[in-house]
C-alpha cells in the first residue's frame, strides 16, 4: 500500500490560513526535506517537481474558519478530507496527535525523516506562503510578505496601529495586545 505523507503549515501564525497537504510520491525526488530547512527558492523548485510526480490533495482553512471552529477541529477535518481523497493508502501525519482521527499514524519530525511527509510539508508551506504574499498586496500595512502572519514584533505593532484585518485570527489571544493593569 502506498504511503501518504501529511503535514500542515500555518498552525501557529496569528493571521492567514491553515494549509494541509497529503502526498503520495510516484517516484523518489532528490532534495525533499522539512520545508522549514529549505530556502524559499528551493521550496518553489521542489513544489513544481512534486506536483508533477505525485498524487496530492491540499486543504485550506481560513482565519474565519479557525476562529469559528478552532484549530484542532480544522486539523481533524483536514486529515479526514485528505484521507477521503487519498484513499487506499497508509497515512502518516507529522507530529504526535491524530486530533481524534482514526486510521493514521503519527511521527514526530516525520517532515525531516520521511520523503512523502517532507513533500507534503513543502506543498503546504509554499501554498500558504503564496497566499500570504498575495494578501500582502491587499493589506500592505501589515507586512505579510515578510513574516507570513507570524506574531513578530513588527506585525504586532501594525495590529496595535491599524487593528485587525479580515485575515487575522481574532480567537488567538496575544499578551502584547492585552490591556495591562497600568493601562486600565
Amino acid at each position: 500500500m502506498a504511503l501518504c505523507g501529511i503535514d500542515e503549515a500555518g498552525r501557529g501564525p496569528i493571521a492567514g490560513p491553515l494549509v494541509m497537504a497529503g502526498v503520495i510520491l510516484n517516484r523518489s525526488i532528490d532534495g525533499v526535506n522539512d520545508s522549514k530547512k529549505l530556502t524559499e527558492k528551493k521550496r518553489e523548485q521542489l513544489f513544481k517537481i512534486i506536483v508533477s510526480n505525485a498524487r496530492y490533495h491540499i486543504v485550506r482553512f481560513s482565519a474565519q474558519q479557525i476562529d469559528d471552529a478552532g484549530i484542532s477541529h480544522c486539523l481533524a477535518e483536514g486529515l479526514r478530507s485528505i484521507m477521503h481523497e487519498m484513499h487506499e493508502a497508509d497515512f502518516l501525519f507529522d507530529g504526535n496527535s491524530t486530533f481524534g482521527v482514526s486510521g493514521l499514524r503519527t511521527m514526530i519530525k516525520a517532515d525531516a525523516k520521511i520523503p512523502e511527509v517532507s513533500a507534503a510539508s513543502i506543498l503546504a508551506k509554499v501554498t500558504r506562503d503564496r497566499e500570504m504574499v498575495k494578501r500582502a498586496s491587499q493589506y500592505p500595512e501589515y507586512g505579510f510578505e515578510k513574516h507570513k502572519g507570524y506574531g513578530t514584533a513588527v506585525h504586532i505593532e501594525a495590529i496595535k496601529h491599524y487593528g485587525y484585518c479580515e485575515i487575522h485570527r481574532k480567537s488567538y489571544k496575544l499578551k502584547a495586545l492585552e490591556p495591562t493593569l497600568f493601562s486600565l
